[in-house]
């Protein structure tokens, strides 16, 4: 009797090791999709100038290019840090960092994104 309580309860705690393992991903998976859609309408949203490669892009233009480039990449994305990092940091081609102007003002792209994260995870749901 007592081998077939400890089948019982090893084939519980496999199966409970299993449902952590697919259901913490999940979850995160979900946050992550949720900020980057975030990041995403914070760009349609705003009056900014993005600056690649010298040229200047309105928001309507950085963002089919930022999409694509999103589409390209999204195997390596895993979170909105991977985003940021692989879509609107630097051009894959000259390695040249991407930059906006918003109110007078112009930083790195990554930068003005990274802060608008942080803001949005600090929100009260």
């Amino acid at each position: 009797m007592k081998i077939m309580q400890r089948l019982f309860l090893h084939h519980h705690i496999a199966f409970l090791l299993i449902a952590v393992t697919v259901l913490v991903p999940m979850e995160s998976q979900a946050d992550t999709e949720m900020e980057i859609k975030h990041l995403i309408e914070y760009i349609d949203n705003s009056k900014c100038t993005f600056i690649r490669n010298g040229k200047e892009y309105n928001t309507k233009e950085a963002l089919v290019h930022i999409q694509n480039k999103y589409e390209y990449t999204k195997r390596w994305i895993k979170s909105a840090e991977d985003f940021i990092k692989y879509t609107v940091t630097k051009s894959s081609m000259s390695g040249r960092p991407y930059t906006i102007r918003c109110d007078g003002r112009e930083i790195l792209s990554a930068e003005w994104l990274s802060e608008e994260l942080k803001r949005f995870r600090k929100k009260p749901e």
